[in-house]
């Protein structure tokens, strides 16, 4: 069910049919491979880097083009001869991908932008020789891998021409006093300082060269990096957007997901605590109220004594759903906020919390992700860590909630599978934030949260 839904959201965003791509776990390590732009660079590395690209851009879009255009024109025309046309369009496709790829790895090392490869639509294993061949064809990227090689021909060429001159602008205008001598000139030879009417000297000539030239290295990065920025916007839209749009939608789905289980697993594990505690409780409440109504009349004195275990069990009862009911968000995290719904937390504490928060208005999915860190750090705290103190924080730091939890317990804790920190990460995961456990055999543990407020 997991995967059909996953397929159905590709097939939204890519019209793959259903049942023919990857699952989630697949297209999430095989398309979004970690991408991250490049880091600060300095002005005149900035600079080479921009010019490298904008000018090798024609160099990789000329013979694609060339590729694209021949195959294209091959393979229909030479539809009508049986398999062919489709053979030819097929190899086109893998050309297509192939210029694709080492754009996208241009995109990430030189002109510093994120550029996640795509899963390109694989046969299915019931799938035909003649359907499995021609899986190319039926993949949405390829076509668009097709129609970057045609358009990408024209920003290249404005890239690689604005790049070419302005270097030779830069360039030549200031080494022009060193050249300029070697220049022929005729008896009608006229300079463009004469023209624009800077006089017919030779020392005009080189002040107006220089000038051009320092004028154009002055902007040659605003010039360099807005021809980059051109052809990569082009290449980004119709090489990577698809694949990130289709990788965030996995990601939501995967979240979903996440949350989906922790909730189950919330569920369940308050089911059994009900049962195993309060509800066993209650029937001996009930069962000793019983016998002290049959005691009033024959023995009042044992009847009273009744009367005060079942009280007793009524207290033991209420204290056992309070300590349940951390495990649900609270009324008080609803009406008054997290900081005071935490410190109210760890005042019923065994041991001392001691809570620094910062009292602001947080969107409700991350004050209610970041009580249940707190809640089921504490009681980990309290059953396994033999801790005598703790510490909570809670801080907002660069749009994102950060809950840490201390203590100088034993240590030791894990997050394995199926125990109270498993079910933390997935309820984390549902809301995409993420879990952090530090904690050596000895102590002291740390629970470190991150929650997106956006």
């Amino acid at each position: 069910m997991r995967h059909a839904r996953a397929s159905l959201i590709v097939g939204v965003a890519g019209w793959y049919p259903l049942g023919r791509v990857p699952s989630v776990e697949v297209m999430t390590e095989t398309m979004l491979m970690p991408v991250v732009p490049l880091p600060a660079r300095s002005a005149t590395h900035r600079v080479v880097l921009d010019s490298a690209y904008a000018f090798s851009a024609f160099v990789l879009a000329l013979p694609a083009f060339v590729v694209v255009v021949a195959g294209l024109a091959a393979g229909t025309g030479t539809l009508v001869v049986a398999g062919v046309g489709l053979l030819v369009l097929v190899a086109t496709g893998y050309a297509a991908r192939g210029f694709a790829h080492v754009e996208r790895i241009r995109l990430r090392s030189m002109a510093g932008v994120a550029a996640p490869y795509p899963s390109y639509l694989r046969a299915a294993p019931g799938d035909g020789r003649v359907r499995a061949l021609l899986t190319p064809l039926r993949d949405v990227q390829t076509w668009l891998d097709w129609l970057w090689c045609l358009v990408a021909l024209l920003t290249a060429a404005f890239a690689s021409a604005v790049t070419v001159a302005w270097w030779a602008a830069s360039l030549g205008g200031l080494t022009y006093w060193f050249w300029e001598r070697f220049i022929p000139r005729g008896p009608d030879g006229t300079s463009l300082a004469q023209l624009i009417g800077l006089g017919s000297s030779r020392s005009a000539d080189i002040l107006l060269q220089t000038t051009i030239g320092v004028l154009a290295l002055l902007t040659l990065p605003v010039a360099v990096r807005f021809a980059a920025a051109t052809h990569a916007a082009v290449s980004r839209v119709l090489l990577c957007s698809r694949g990130e749009l289709v990788g965030r939608m996995v990601r939501m789905e995967e979240s979903r997901e996440s949350a989906h289980r922790a909730e189950a697993r919330s569920l369940r594990r308050l089911e059994r605590d009900i049962h195993d505690g309060p509800q066993q409780r209650l029937i001996r409440l009930g069962m000793d109220l019983g016998r002290a109504r049959r005691q009033l009349a024959d023995d009042p004195d044992q009847a009273a004594t009744t009367i005060d275990a079942a009280l007793t069990q009524t207290l033991e009862t209420v204290e056992e759903l309070r300590a349940l009911s951390r495990g649900i968000a609270p009324p008080l995290l609803v009406d008054r906020g997290l900081a005071v719904a935490v410190r109210e937390m760890a005042s019923g504490q065994a041991i001392p919390v001691h809570v620094v928060a910062e009292a602001e208005p947080l969107p409700p999915q991350a004050e209610t992700a970041a009580y249940f860190v707190v809640a089921e750090a504490l009681t980990n705290i309290a059953k396994h860590s033999q801790a005598s103190r703790a510490d909570v924080a809670l801080r907002v730091d660069d749009g994102r909630l950060v809950v840490t939890v201390d203590d100088d317990g034993r240590g030791g804790a894990q997050v394995a599978a199926g125990r109270g920190l498993d079910g933390l990460r997935e309820r984390l995961a549902g809301v995409d934030g993420t879990l952090e456990v530090a904690s050596p055999d000895g102590g002291p543990t740390r629970v470190r949260a991150e929650v997106p407020l956006g």
